[in-house]
Order: C-alpha cells, then sequence, then structure tokens
C-alpha cells in the first residue's frame, strides 16, 4: 500500500470512512484544546511568578485548564473506541470481502501453495490490519491538523519560533517517508516467506503419510526449518528497521525543540520576549512534533497491516474467470464446443480438444486416466476456469456472459472432497433448502447410502472443520443427499462412488439415475464399472501434450 491511505480501504470498508470523519473532528477539537491548554499555562505561570498572583488570582485560568485537560481526555477516549469499533469492523469486511472473492476464484485457483498463503493471509493477515487502522489512521488525521493549528498559534506568538517550526518539521515526514519505503521492502520479503512457510507446511502435513511410508520425513524437516530461518531473519529485519527509525526520529524532534528553546532563551535573555509568550510557545512546540513523530511510531506498527491490505486488495482485484452479467440463465442443453484449457504459465495443455452436450434427463460419464483434465473439464463447466480456445453455452448463449452467482445457483456440485460446513449433517443437508423437514433429511440421506441410524446422532451429528463424528466416505454422500434434497439441473459429480462397498454403490448409483429421471442433466466423473455403465453417454478425453 504506496499511499498513507488506499482508495480501496474505503471501498471495501466501510468503517474506515466513519472513523476519518469522527478523527477530523477529534482532532480538530484536540488542537483547539491544546493551544488553549499552552495559553493557560503561560498566562498562570507568568502571573504567579512575576506578579505574585495567588490561587484565588487565577482560579478563572485553573479552572478553564481544568476543563481543557478532562477535555482532552474525554476526546482521546470517544477517539480510541471510535478507532478499536472500526478497526473491528474493518477486519470482518475485508476478511468477508476476500472469502468471498476466493469463492468466486474457485478452488483450481485456490490450489497449490496459495491454499496456505490465503489462510495465513484471512485470518493474521486481516487481523494485522486492525492495527493499521485503529492506530495508524488516526494518528495521520491528528498529524496532519494538530501541528498546522499548533503552527499557526506560535506564528501568533513568534515569527522566529514558527520558522524554526516550517523549516523542521517537514523534515520528520521526509524522512519516515524514506524510511517507510524501505520498511515497506523487508515487510513485504517478511510476508511472502510467512506464505511460503504456511502453504508448505499444509502440503506437508497433507503429505505426511505418503513422506513417513519413503522415510523422507527428516529431508522436510530441514526444509521447514531452513524456511522458518528465513522467517525470522526477516522479522528481525523489520525489528531493526523499527528500533532504528524511531531513533533517528526522536533525535530530529529533540533538536528540533531544543532549537526552538534556545532562540526563546536567549531573546528572553535580551528583553525580546515575554515570559508568558515564551513560556505559551515553548509548550506549544513539543505539540507540533509530537503527532509527527506518532505517526512514524504508528506506521511501524502498522506495516504488517498495511502490507496484508495491499495483498488482500492483489486479490480482490483478480479478475474471475467469467465476469458476464447476465442473470436470466436460459434453460436448454449445455453444449462443450472444442474446449481446450492451458493455464497461464504452464506448458502443458490441461484439457485437450473436448467436445459434449449435457441434456436434461441423461447421465453423461467423463472416462480417462488421471491428469487427463477430467477435473479442468469440470472446473470449466461451473465457470471457475475459462476455455483456452472453444465455447461453453447454455441454452445457446454463451456461459462467459452469465453472472457467475446465477448460473452457479443452478448446479449441484460433488467434488472428491467435499466441504461441510455444519454444524450438524442436517444442516449441511438443508444447504439448499434451509425448512426442509427432519424426514425429508432422513430419506435425502438414505437415498444417499446413509442410513441416519447409523451416524452417533443421526442427523444431528456433528461435521465441520473443528469437529466431526461422519468418516471422508460419508462426507460424500452427505454432500450427494444435499443434492439429492433439493435437485437442480445441472449435477456435477466428481467419483461420488470411491471408497465405497459395493451394497452402497448400488445406492448412490441408483440415486443418480433417479436425478436424472428427475430432470436433471448430470455429468459424472467416473473410473467403476457402475457409473460407467449405468450412464446414457460416456465421453472419453484424450491425453494432453506439452504446448507448442
Amino acid at each position: 500500500m504506496s499511499k498513507p491511505l488506499d482508495p480501496r480501504l474505503l471501498r471495501y470498508a466501510r468503517g474506515v470512512r466513519t472513523l476519518l470523519i469522527g478523527s477530523v473532528a477529534v482532532a480538530s477539537g484536540t488542537a483547539v484544546l491544546v493551544v488553549a491548554q499552552a495559553f493557560c499555562l503561560g498566562d498562570v505561570v507568568s502571573r504567579v511568578f512575576l506578579e505574585g498572583a495567588t490561587l484565588d488570582d487565577v482560579k478563572t485560568v485553573v479552572g478553564i485548564l481544568t476543563l481543557v485537560v478532562l477535555g482532552r481526555a474525554v476526546l482521546a477516549s470517544i477517539g480510541e473506541t471510535l478507532a478499536q469499533r472500526a478497526a473491528t469492523r474493518t477486519s470482518a469486511q475485508l476478511r468477508e470481502a476476500l472469502l468471498a472473492h476466493v469463492v468466486r476464484l474457485g478452488p483450481i485457483w485456490l490450489s497449490g501453495e496459495r491454499r496456505g498463503q490465503v489462510a495465513t493471509l484471512a485470518t493474521r493477515g486481516v487481523d494485522s490490519v486492525e492495527p493499521y487502522v485503529a492506530r495508524y489512521l488516526p494518528s495521520l488525521v491528528i498529524a496532519v491538523i494538530v501541528p498546522l493549528t499548533v503552527g499557526v498559534a506560535i506564528l501568533t506568538q513568534d515569527f522566529v519560533a514558527a520558522v524554526i517550526v516550517a523549516v523542521t518539521a517537514p523534515l520528520i515526514p521526509v524522512f519516515m517517508a524514506l524510511i517507510g519505503m524501505y520498511t515497506q521492502t523487508a515487510t513485504a520479503k517478511q510476508w511472502n516467506t510467512l506464505g511460503v512457510l504456511s502453504g508448505h507446511f499444509l502440503d506437508v502435513v497433507s503429505g505426511l503419510p505418503t513422506l513417513k511410508a519413503f522415510g523422507r520425513e527428516r529431508a522436510q524437516s530441514q526444509r521447514m526449518a531452513e524456511i522458518d530461518k528465513r522467517y525470522r531473519t526477516a522479522t528481525m529485519g523489520v525489528l531493526r528497521i523499527s528500533f532504528l527509525s524511531s531513533f533517528v526520529l526522536e533525535l530530529l524532534a529533540t533538536i528540533s525543540v531544543a532549537v526552538v528553546a534556545v532562540s526563546i532563551g536567549v531573546r528572553m535573555l535580551d528583553g525580546g520576549l515575554t515570559l508568558r509568550t515564551g513560556l505559551t510557545v515553548l509548550i506549544l512546540a513539543p505539540e507540533v512534533y509530537l503527532p509527527i513523530r506518532a505517526v512514524g511510531a504508528q506506521f511501524h506498527a502498522a506495516a504488517d497491516g498495511i502490507d496484508a491490505a495491499e495483498q488482500v486488495f492483489a486479490i480482490i482485484g483478480t479478475e474471475p474467470a467469467i465476469t458476464g452479467t447476465r442473470t436470466d440463465v436460459p434453460t436448454g442443453d449445455v453444449v462443450v464446443d472444442d474446449v481446450t484449457v492451458t493455464y497461464p504459465g504452464a506448458d502443458v495443455v490441461s484439457l485437450a480438444p473436448v467436445s459434449l452436450t449435457l441434456r436434461a434427463g441423461r447421465i453423461t460419464a467423463v472416462v480417462g486416466p488421471s491428469g487427463v483434465g477430467k477435473s479442468t473439464l469440470l472446473a470449466t463447466l461451473q465457470g471457475f476456469v475459462a476455455p483456452t480456445s472453444g465455447t461453453v453455452t447454455v441454452g445457446g448463449v454463451d456461459l462467459t456472459t452469465l453472472d457467475p452467482e446465477a448460473w452457479r445457483s443452478r448446479l449441484g456440485v460433488v467434488g472428491q472432497d467435499p466441504v461441510l460446513v455444519g454444524p450438524t449433517v442436517g444442516d449441511d443437508v438443508r444447504l439448499r433448502r434451509p425448512h426442509a423437514t427432519d424426514a425429508e433429511v432422513d430419506t435425502a440421506l438414505r437415498a444417499a447410502g446413509i442410513d441416519p441410524s447409523t451416524l452417533p446422532d443421526g442427523a444431528a451429528s456433528r461435521v465441520g472443520d473443528l469437529a466431526s463424528d461422519v468418516s471422508a466416505g460419508q462426507r460424500r454422500r452427505v454432500a450427494l443427499a444435499r443434492v439429492l434434497l433439493d435437485p437442480p439441473p445441472l449435477v456435477m459429480l466428481d467419483e461420488p462412488t470411491a471408497g465405497l462397498d459395493d451394497a452402497t454403490e448400488i445406492d448412490v448409483v441408483d440415486a443418480i439415475r433417479r436425478l436424472a429421471d428427475a430432470g436433471a442433466a448430470v455429468v459424472v466423473v467416473a473410473h467403476r464399472p457402475s457409473l460407467v455403465q449405468g450412464a446414457d453417454e460416456i465421453v472419453e478425453l484424450d491425453p494432453v501434450a506439452v504446448v507448442a
């Protein structure tokens, strides 16, 4: 995020707009109170020491000073509360926008190292945006309003001091900008290393049984240690820059205030400046530099959030495969006409030319060896992958012209490793029909080959990431039951009978046939003979080839 405030933050995080408006009001009030406080202190001290005034003589000014101090405390509390609420809202809105867009980009885009990077970004990354919003942005507003207001107040009292402040104060933002560019580079390196570490760790955990079987777990342990060392080094580099830059900014501000103080002292000794004026200016001078120094300190505290927000916006800015706007999805056959797919940067065709027609009431089996592009074909039909050549039409309308959400609302998809969001089996089956009865849920489960009585708590059995009472094979059948409960016009199944016994496999094949008989167009990726034999049409994909 090269700008102090990225406009994209205002677009995706509505809480920031409220924060900026509130921060301007708080900063303006703070600036007025800072000036009032300095004038009150200067007046009280000069009257007591030079005129011998008693407490009764200055009680009015002391009362005003007390109200000013209380006012600053109240404004600080309001600003803190406003900032924390805005930060919480912003992180929630950014996380929602990020995950929603990742869903639009689809599982193919999310494969590989991106899974770990997105997981890290959606958790720790988005959370690190909160200090940026809660600390850095309010400090930035205060650093603009307070120094200008205080500077004008100094100018009304002492022209020489105002000139010194005007010359020295801009030096701090200049040094901040230079240090900030270096800090962002170091922070970006830190985040990239963390993303690699997260992605590699996820791959290692998922492949741990294979690594153990071949005795390669120690080599991966060493690799993890190397990446961890790189991340630790990058983190320490960021901290080193933070400490050194804070020292530079503090030193510059201290020297600037000292110059103002020496100037005031010399002129007071010569009689060219009264104690009241000198004291007032001396109290005001540090208030010019304090907000600017605070911005520098908060910048380093929020550097992670700045880089994380940049990565979030980079993902959100990634265009999905189809970006059409037509929401009235036509009915009719889905025709795949000579479609090929080659992923950007790849030197191998992921899907060789294929043509097929998906008709209502018919089952189309897609067969072929591993790596031939069966999953890519399903992703293309879902609109997650754009054809490199050829077209996919729905009722004669090009798929790329349709609104992605409108199109996918007409699909039922059961993948090899379906996601169950829970918290219970029944809740997951009801995703398409939230108001379905318990009896309808049980019927759909039985049709998918699951007897609810075999589950620990029937349809109330737990599923999800934190706890699950169903096996991997049962997860796939729960996803199938979700489709059976409310059959969509087009159903896509990826190896729905994998890992099932013969009796359960027959139940699943019968359920797929009932889907077709009910009017759905069904396309199923199949290796098992029972699925292939039960299909109305068989499409065999050709092997992929190297790009010329």
